[in-house]
């Protein structure tokens, strides 16, 4: 029975702790939030034109990748007409006529 006694304090004991721990930290966030708020103006322009500046950035890469690729893939294309080697315009005319 004293275990289960124990249990119960150290419980009741533990979620007031909690409670009051957590409450302070809460109170901490949010003062330091309400901070970031009022200094709104010039931090949220300067966000603004960070977002702006990674947003060009982020297309610039794009576009820098989308070039890699089609490159590659024009030369692929390139090393498989070599193997298959040159088509003839007349000798696909001759097949076509044939039949």
């Amino acid at each position: 029975m004293s275990q289960r006694d124990g249990f119960a304090s150290g419980f009741l004991t533990g979620t007031i702790v909690g409670g009051i721990v957590g409450g302070i930290i809460g109170a901490v966030v949010s003062s330091r939030l309400d901070n970031n708020e009022e200094d709104g103006d010039s931090s949220l322009f300067q966000s603004e034109k960070r977002e702006k500046l990674n947003s060009e950035e982020s297309i610039e890469m794009a576009r820098h990748r989308l070039e890699d690729k089609i490159a590659q893939l024009n030369h692929a294309i390139d090393d498989v007409r070599q193997q298959l080697g040159p088509v003839d315009k007349h000798s696909l005319e001759q097949e076509t006529s044939s039949d």
